[in-house]
Formats: C-alpha cells, structure tokens, sequence
C-alpha cells in the first residue's frame, strides 16, 4: 500500500487576515501527518482553488504552487523503497537544501534542468528573459526575491516597452520571473505574504490578440497556387498546407513525425510541448485525408519504415540544441516562401506556420465544429471541463470535419 498526499485547509486556527494555513497531508496505513506549505488562503479562496479552471491570476498562480508542493512528496514517495513517515520526513524536509535568495540563481538552477530534460526551446526562452532582467537591474548588488516587488515589476514593463520590447514580449519574461518565483516560494527562499503577481498588486500585460486566421477563400488561393515542381517554394506550400491540415501541426512535430505515427486514417501524435509538461498528454488524432497523404507521398523519405523521420528534417540522435537549430532554421525556411505566396496571391496577411493553426481552428469553428472538438484537436489539454467530452467523437466524424478544411474543392 502506498502513501497518498493532499492538500488540507487547516480552519482549527484562523488568523488575523481571516486566512487558514493550508498543509501537506500524507496518509498511510490510516495515519495522516501534516505538513506546513507557508501559503495561507481563505475558505472562499479555497473552494476556487479546487475548481479545475480558476479564472484569477491569485488563484491560479496559488492552484500551480500546491501542485508542486504535492507533486515533490509524490516523487519523494515513488523514490523510497519502503514508506515511513521518519524516512519521508528525512527526504522530503531534513535534507533540503538552504534556500538562496538570489533570482539570477533561481534562473540558472532551472535553465539548467530544463536543458538536462532536452527542452532547448524553453530554456532559451527563460534564458532571452534572464538576460534583459539582468540589463535591467545593472547594478553590482544581488537581486533578490524582496527586489521583486509592485514597482520593480512597473519599473521592469515601462523599461521594456521603452526598449522598443512590444507587450507581448513583456509578458513572456514576466511568466518566466514568476515561474523562478513560485519556486523561491516553494522552496522557502520568500515569503508567500509578499508575493507580488496579484490582481490587487501587479498583473503582468497581456499582448492584444490579433486575428492571425486566413480565409477560406485565402486558403483556397495557396491550395491552387502553381509552384515550380519539386521547388523548395512548392515543399514550403505543401508543408504549411499539411500543418493546416493537421490540426494545426506545428513546425516541430513535423519534423518529429515518424511513419510510426502515420496510419490508414489516423496521424497520433504527442506535441513536443507539452509531452514533458503534463503528467497525461493525451494524443493528438488527426484524420487522414487524401491530400495529407498526398503530400506525405511526395514529400516523404523513401525507402518507409517505423522508426524514420517522415520529412528528413531531422536525423536520428541530435542533441536537443541541434535539433532546435534545425527546427528553426526549418520553420523560417517555411515562412518564407509561403510569405511570398501570399505577398503574389495578394493576400494582405503576415502568413506563417502559426496562421496555419490559427486557421485551422478558424475554419472550424465556422464550419460549426463544437469547441470541444476543436480543444481536442489543437491539443489544450489544460481545459479540464471539455476532457469528459473527448472520447465522444468517433472517427467518422472527424473525418467528416477535417473534410471542412478543403470545402472549397466541392465547386470544383
């Protein structure tokens, strides 16, 4: 019999603010122990806490840092060959490390593990926000957890912005710093009281979302386009058509698809970025149609086989930096040409790869797919209240939407 964790609001001592603690509980064999977490919430903020999609940026940055706080005791009880409270205890809290102070550290120990999981991408992105942080504060003195306060946060924005940084940009490396924080919390190097990403204290910016979907009579214009055969503009049509036509499939699952992946009437696939992130990544279903396979035939790497790379993009055991380099240089290559394309057909639209998932979805809807359909299909497996919905559509009605993506060919 394992132990089992949770989380417990502890109402036996209110305090002042009129919040309880909320503890670690460990169960085993009917004995419970508690353990303190250092954040402290309301019953009314509990009860949101427990709602599969809280709405507040409080409750959900409070909802992820209790998810690790269980997510470490359950790794700790995976680890240990025979439970027992004084050997949980020991691995859990006694051997734990003094906390530093210091955000730069906190930058450098997780870059660090990201790049030890292979997740190149991600690690440059904290790496790219580390970096301007680090310009921003440009003094000679640490930066600490008590630095990062409401106006640090303004002073960081305003300092970005002026930069010439759009908001966009802003709000990636203040996820990032937050992400460093939460952990600092965590790992008892601050405070929970002085947290300051709160609606009351400091929300970080989000970019204004921009319409990025082309038309179906857009779509119908690339479809038609004649591209000189075998050119590399005809492959960067065919590749972002295949990504439109695969639920959005982005550059580097296509260049990580393997003919494993590829069936009769089903592509299954597991997006790179969230394999690492969840602990249950469903699969993504994409049906087959007659084009997909169709550029699949042209493009593909012969002689076929399982285990091989469908595109030839990538090559068997790359380092995750290499595999990065290649996937950008991949992408660019695709936005170019098809940026061009459009720039011909007078398609007056910045078109890359990430329209083609932003019409995908588009197209959908339009067509009057059902949002949990298209949940499904985009992979966002963070929306916890369309997962009862997903095993509810069978293959034939896939099919039948996936036929909405060339639609147009039915005039023809």
């Amino acid at each position: 019999m394992s132990a089992i964790v949770s989380l417990y609001l502890d109402t036996r001592r209110q305090k002042n603010d009129g919040s309880f603690p909320v503890k670690l509980r460990v169960t085993f064999q009917r004995k419970q122990q508690y353990y303190p977490t250092g954040i402290n919430l309301t019953e009314q903020q509990w009860e949101k806490v427990g709602k599969p999609k809280p709405r507040e940026d409080f409750i959900r940055d409070t909802k992820r840092l209790l998810e690790t706080f269980s997510d470490r005791a359950e790794k700790v009880i995976r680890e240990m060959p025979l439970f027992s409270f004084d050997e949980f205890e020991t691995r859990y809290i006694g051997t734990a490390e003094a906390p530093s102070d210091s955000v730069f550290a906190g930058f450098e120990r997780y870059i660090g593990q990201l790049k030890k999981e292979g997740r190149a991408g991600t690690a440059s992105s904290y790496q790219c926000a580390v970096n301007a942080i680090q310009h921003y504060h440009s003094r000679k003195t640490p930066l600490t957890y008590r630095d990062i306060d409401p106006q640090w946060l303004k002073g960081f924005e305003q300092w970005m912005l002026a930069s010439g940084n759009s908001i966009t940009s802003v709000g990636i490396y203040l996820r990032s710093l937050r992400t460093i924080y939460n952990q600092a919390v965590e790992d008892g190097a601050i405070d929970r009281e002085v947290y300051p990403f709160t609606k009351r204290r400091y929300q970080i910016p989000t970019g204004r979302n921009t319409k990025k979907a082309l038309t179906l009579a857009d779509i119908e214009k690339i479809f038609h386009y004649e591209a000189e055969p075998g050119s590399a503009e005809e492959r960067a049509r065919d590749l972002w058509l295949f990504s439109y036509l695969c639920n959005g499939m982005n550059p580097k699952d296509i260049a990580r698809l393997t003919y494993q992946q590829v069936g009769e009437k089903q592509i299954r696939f597991v997006r790179a970025k969230t394999e690492r992130t969840k602990r249950e990544v469903k699969p993504i279903t994409v049906a087959v149609t007659d084009d997909v396979l169709r550029i699949i035939a042209k493009w593909g790497q012969k002689p076929v086989s399982p285990q091989r790379y469908v595109f030839g993009v990538l090559e068997p055991g790359m380092s995750a930096e290499r595999e990065r380099a290649v996937v950008l240089q991949f992408t660019k290559t695709i936005n170019k040409y098809i940026g061009r394309i459009a720039l011909s057909l007078g398609i007056d639209k910045d078109v890359t790869t990430y329209t083609a998932r932003h019409s995908f979805s588009t197209v959908l809807k339009r067509s009057g797919a059902p949002i949990e359909f298209i949940s499904e299909s985009l992979g966002h497996q963070d929306i916890r209240t369309t997962e009862s919905y997903l095993d509810s559509f069978e293959d034939d009605v896939k099919a039948q939407y996936a036929s909405a993506l060339t639609s147009f060919k039915k005039k023809e």
